[in-house]
């Protein structure tokens, strides 16, 4: 700006030095206009000079406002410096999250699945049921031994035979594992296996026994003679009476207890299937 105040200072000078040399040839009409048009210059220069000036204080103004509300951002934590590195690990999360959702989803398609290959043995009265976030196919004690004992009755076998063709029959299936877990009721016992761990985990023993024994077809009888299924895909464990799922562990009636002595087999989940299965489980 102040380049244009000497511009324009040189520019009256030069005009004003013009005249007076060439004075003679020109008359006062001629003088008076050549004032007033200087005079309009200097005007205009004058008002360009406020309108910067104020455009300065304006610009000012605003950059003290701007750098006001950085120090008030810096003051609460925000550094805006680092703002489009925030962004770009915000876009980054945003991803992970989108794939992690879509391996979730997937997860629980792959459960669904499964329920549905299990819930064939709804058909032959067994309950498929999600259960401390585990797929258990349930299978009555009462009707696979008789009380106090281990070994299997002909329905029971029959019963067990009808979950391994089930399992032998599918392709994703046959290739998962089991836990087959004992249940009994809250009632002491004091036979051979000397407590409930002891007649539980026998009992489990015996179900794993039958599902892996090689699968002859019927007996004379018409009884299954083994399930066929791969010993390395399943394991015994007993609960005795410590996992109810009717009453408590000190009170059941007796239609609790009937339903506390039973035989599970629990779907072993993958690492990568760690998932809350509750919204599967009807």
């Amino acid at each position: 700006m102040q380049t244009l105040r000497l511009s324009v200072g040189m520019l009256m000078v030069a005009c004003l030095a013009a005249f007076a040399v060439a004075g003679c040839g020109h008359s006062e009409d001629e003088w008076q206009q050549a004032q007033r048009e200087i005079a309009q210059l200097k005007a205009d220069l004058d008002a360009a000079n406020k309108r910067h000036a104020d455009d300065d204080k304006k610009f000012a103004d605003a950059q003290q406002q701007i750098d006001d509300l950085k120090a008030k951002l810096k003051g609460l934590g925000v550094d805006l410096s680092k703002s489009e590195e925030e962004k770009s690990k915000l876009k980054q999360a945003m991803s992970e999250y989108e794939a992690r959702l879509k391996q979730l989803d997937d997860m629980k398609a792959r459960f669904r699945d499964l329920k549905s290959r299990l819930d064939k043995l709804t058909s032959v009265g067994l309950k498929v049921v999600v259960r401390n976030n585990r797929m258990v196919i349930q299978l009555p004690g009462d009707v696979l031994f008789d009380s106090g004992k281990d070994s299997l009755k002909p329905e029971g076998k029959k019963v067990i035979m009808q979950v391994a063709e089930v399992i032998k029959g599918d392709s994703t299936l046959s290739t998962r594992s089991f836990q087959i877990a004992g249940h009994t009721d809250k009632e002491p016992y004091g036979g051979v296996y000397y407590d409930n761990w002891g007649l539980s985990a026998m009992r489990a023993r015996q179900v794993v026994t039958f599902l892996v024994a090689p699968d002859k077809g019927p007996d004379a009888k018409g009884i299954p003679t083994g399930g066929g299924l791969d010993p390395s895909h399943v394991a015994a464990v007993g609960y005795a009476q410590f996992d109810p799922i009717a009453g408590t562990i000190e009170q059941q009636t007796r239609e609790e207890e009937g339903k506390n002595r039973r035989v599970e087999l629990v779907l072993q989940p993958n690492v990568e299937e760690m998932l809350n299965l509750k919204d599967m489980a009807n």
